[in-house]
């Protein structure tokens, strides 16, 4: 897994962690931390906390200091150290999740790893990129796509999000459809455990079946189980082509028929997108689209690979939409500049929401891709019985829809009506063979949901795998594993949305 050169890539430091003024003296025990720490990898500058005291989601609570270090010598100190002084430590990449994930819930140290953002090593030869946790997605897809190689996973804020990040959450997007999510490539990692010790797990190799599979162990785990300082990443070779389908359809049954029927004519998309009447209207108002007018459901259909085949495929494809339902408009898109046209509208659903002046309630739910029809009538049901507005868009073509219960956050009945609906969307979707979250992990934010979630022996291992690898409990405590917090973030109650 070690590189054997680096091909010189930094990626731009955030800018809110770019300066930090050493104007606010350490707590004791902190300078003792310090001692063993560069002069700048660790501070309790009052904006540089409140900045690490949460995500994108609603919960927040301030660190007691931010560590920022270097390499991962440094990381290996701070939990050493931790450890050792039972401090706890909330590991957190560019801060970009939606569940709360590395809300400093038992205050401690917020562990950044931004600092760390080179990109070490992409690999013409073994199809492999050596990269450091702080790097942005988006920064090193267009790193390997400059080199003819194709790294798949497309979370939505992949601009933003840093790759440590979408290890720590397992991140998906819509190209997982096809090609899967980050597990799917992550092929070894360089982490430190609770206790310091630094380990290397995996390696280069697309084929490993040396001993059990302990660096996916790490992916998916929201920093509660060690802190990954490198990750060797699959790479595939770039698609040489791209054609897409933008539909209109009039309502969600329609979009369900025709998702049903390209699996069964044998396509597998690259991408497979959905948006419910809400979504539309709001993004009609948002940016102008006169396309969208009448339409009650879209569909974004995207396939990759050779041009001429693609060519072929898509003119197919276009015919199986049509005689699958009625559309309101079909059109073509040949070529990545045509496709892009198409998720420039798909990037603006989630802003046209919060356009609307709701708070905006985002459930990356998942059921089983045969169950799609019937979710979008739970869903239809629970916006009816509880009078709240429901929008749904998202990933189609493998089951994980984003349910987001729109609301007046200051009206106290509307927020009594939002808890009860959630409540019975998590169980709607665990009966139905589901999962409460397909992307965003659990954080705090699903926190209430994880017994109903899981079963009392899958609990208890999850219990028994932290005990081992994190004795002391330090690794991102108050979350869905481990210790109860013992400070609520903001003092509120972890199941307040709002």
């Amino acid at each position: 897994m070690r590189p054997r050169s680096a091909v010189g890539l930094t990626m731009a430091v955030p800018s809110k962690l770019a300066k930090t003024s050493p104007a606010v003296e350490l707590p004791k025990l902190y300078k003792l931390l310090a001692r063993e720490l560069e002069a700048d990898e660790l501070s309790v500058e009052p904006a540089l906390r409140a900045a690490h005291a949460g995500d994108k989601w609603f919960a927040s609570h301030e660190p007691d200091v931010v560590a920022l270090p270097k390499n991962t010598a440094s990381v290996s100190r701070i939990l050493a150290f931790a450890s050792k002084h039972q401090i706890p430590v909330t590991p957190r990449g560019a801060g970009y999740g939606y569940v709360g994930g590395c809300v400093p819930s038992n205050g401690g140290i917020s562990l950044s790893l931004m600092r760390l953002n080179r990109v070490l090593e992409i690999s013409q030869d073994d199809f492999v990129g050596v990269v450091q946790p702080g790097v942005i997605t988006a920064e090193f897809q267009a790193a390997t796509e400059a080199r003819g190689l194709y790294y798949p996973p497309d979370p939505a804020s992949r601009a933003d999000c840093s790759i440590g990040g979408n290890i720590a959450t397992n991140a998906g997007g819509p190209r997982c459809l096809k090609y899967g999510v980050t597990r799917d490539y992550v092929l070894g990692v360089e982490v430190v455990l609770a206790d310091g010790t630094i380990v290397r797990l995996g390696g280069r190799c697309h084929k490993n079946k040396t001993g059990f599979d302990l660096h996916r162990l790490f992916v998916g785990s929201e920093g509660l189980l060690g802190v990954v300082t490198e990750a060797t990443l699959k790479l595939l070779p770039l698609p040489r082509s791209r054609a897409g389908l933008a539909i209109g359809l009039s309502g969600m049954a329609d979009a369900a028929r025709v998702i049903r029927a390209i699996f069964a004519a044998g396509f597998l998309p690259s991408a497979l997108e959905v948006a419910d009447a809400f979504t539309l209207a709001a993004a009609r108002r948002r940016t102008g689209s006169k396309q969208l007018e009448g339409c009650e459901a879209h569909l974004i259909v995207e396939l990759d690979g050779q041009e001429s085949s693609v060519r072929r495929e898509i003119v197919l494809l276009r015919q199986v939409v049509k005689k699958a339902a009625p559309t309101v408009f079909i059109q073509t898109a040949l070529g990545p500049e045509a496709c892009e046209a198409f998720w420039k509208l798909r990037r603006e659903f989630s802003y046209s929401l919060r356009d609307t002046g709701l708070t905006k309630l985002n459930e990356d739910i998942v059921v089983p891709r045969g169950r799609l029809e019937e979710l979008f009538r739970f869903t239809a049901g629970l916006q009816e019985r509880h009078q709240l507005q429901l929008a749904c868009f998202g990933h189609a073509g493998d089951g994980n829809i984003h349910v987001n219960i729109m609301l007046d956050a200051g009206d106290a009945e509307q927020t009594r009506r939002s808890e009860a609906c959630l409540n019975e969307l998590f169980q709607g979707i665990i009966d139905m063979g589901g999962a409460i979250t397909g992307e965003h992990g659990v954080g705090l934010a699903k926190k209430p949901w994880w017994t109903a979630a899981t079963s009392t022996e899958a609990r208890r291992l999850h219990e028994q795998i932290k005990a081992v690898l994190d004795p002391t409990g330090i690794l991102n405590p108050g979350k869905f594993v481990g210790s109860t917090p013992s400070v609520v973030p903001d003092g509120k109650d972890p199941k307040s949305r709002h």
